[in-house]
């Protein structure tokens, strides 16, 4: 133990790191001034640098971080160390389809764009301009109820039918009133977020929020939502701490769209949503936002896709970062995979242009993947295409993180 002590020392005091880890610092500070267009950018790491740099602190700080010490936050992303691909060889795969069909939503991508509020404080653009670069790409969309754009407005800017994302008020004539105003929008599908019955502690975005000096109460005042506009949302919270699994017949009573639960992380209730007649499931943690689990969603996903058993389809969210990771997701049994932060990045760097960008990136990313593994359309990618060591592979990490 001594000798390993003393070793670490040596390299904490290394000059060659310490170097490094300045001139890494250095680079990403000043990636804002040196990349000015989209194109530039190469991967999303770089995006999110750039990101940090235009998009003001507390807004940086809801966008970015987790709850209490951003356990799980971090292990959205070391999860995927867990698994490794394992490609095969003298496959033709000359001819490549990425496209997809989930609940009657067909996309060019299995990358959708998760529901994610308020974006009009990253960008001007705001949902309109994430809705007309999923359009351009041919990506599926779900807004939020949080959103800053109107859920009439946006589905017009898609061009096509999107999703709407679901907070169960503890007023059920004004969830009710939500689910109706967003099936006369034309989404065909509601995504109801079941992970926060009773807040959060966001410490992280709390400590950015104090270095922020601007004025901004418009941005978190509920009312002032316009998915809440003809609605007194005056001591309304959004979530049910009474809520069970009876909500989900309750739903089907007043709206013919699909109903998608959001928030699964363990068998058991993954098997209880499809028991109570969910339509799809949806893997999350909110980004790490919810509980303080430790578990990624990669993590997750195989007992849930064991419970499900081919039954209904499968999205999931939380950490994707790399083509890779989408492929890896799924190769273990998820239908499509959903992006938050990623395209908010690109939102926030250039608006409309930097979520065109942060999707062709990806998309170019599972491209290669899926050519380099042997399985030239989503439905050859399989379980025989990925590993799972059984425990996290520490990954290098100096400045940025390496592939």
């Amino acid at each position: 133990m001594t000798q390993r002590r003393e070793f670490l020392k040596f390299l904490a005091a290394s000059p060659l790191l310490t170097n490094y880890s300045a001139f890494a610092q250095e680079v990403e500070q000043t990636l804002a001034q040196r990349l000015t267009d989209p194109s530039e950018v190469i991967n999303v790491f770089e995006m999110e640098a750039i990101a940090r740099e235009r998009i003001p602190p507390a807004h940086l700080g809801y966008l970015t971080t987790g709850v209490d010490s951003d356990l799980t936050l971090r292990a959205n992303r070391a999860g995927f160390s867990r698994f490794q691909i394992k490609p095969r060889r003298l496959v033709d795969v000359s001819q490549t389809d990425t496209t997809v069909n989930v609940l009657g939503s067909e996309a060019s991508s299995p990358i959708f764009l998760c529901p994610v509020g308020s974006q009009g404080a990253y960008h001007a653009d705001a949902e309109l301009g994430t809705a007309r670069a999923a359009a351009a790409k041919g990506h599926h969309m779900v807004l939020s109820t949080q959103s800053s754009t109107s859920v009439e407005a946006v589905a017009e800017a898609r061009g096509a039918p999107i999703w709407h994302q679901l907070y169960p008020t503890n007023r059920w004539e004004y969830t009710v009133a939500m689910l109706q105003r967003a099936e006369a929008a034309g989404c065909t599908s509601v995504c109801l977020t079941i992970d926060l019955p009773g807040g959060r502690n966001t410490e992280t975005s709390a400590v950015l929020a104090r270095e922020d000096t601007r004025i901004c109460a418009s941005c978190h005042t509920g009312q002032g939502k316009p998915m809440f506009e003809g609605l007194d949302m005056r001591g309304v919270g959004l979530f049910d701490s009474a809520m069970t699994w009876a909500v989900i017949s309750r739903m089907k009573e007043v709206t013919d769209m699909n109903i998608v639960i959001k928030g699964v992380e363990v068998a058991a209730d993954a098997a209880l949503a499809v028991q109570f007649g969910a339509d799809a499931i949806w893997v999350s943690n909110h980004g790490g936002r919810a509980t303080e689990t430790g578990r990624g969603t990669i993590e997750c996903l195989p007992e849930i896709v064991a419970a499900v058993n081919g039954r209904i389809p499968i999205i999931v969210d939380g950490g994707f970062r790399r083509g890779a990771d989408i492929y890896k997701a799924l190769a273990m049994g998820a239908s499509a995979v959903g992006i938050g932060r990623p395209y908010c990045f690109g939102l926030g760097a250039f608006g409309q242009a930097g979520v065109e960008r942060v999707l062709d990136l990806l998309n170019r990313e599972l491209l290669i993947t899926m050519r380099g593994s042997g399985t030239p359309t989503i439905d050859s990618i399989g379980p025989d295409y990925v590993h799972d060591a059984g425990y996290r592979v520490p990954r290098g990490k100096l400045g940025m993180e390496l592939l």
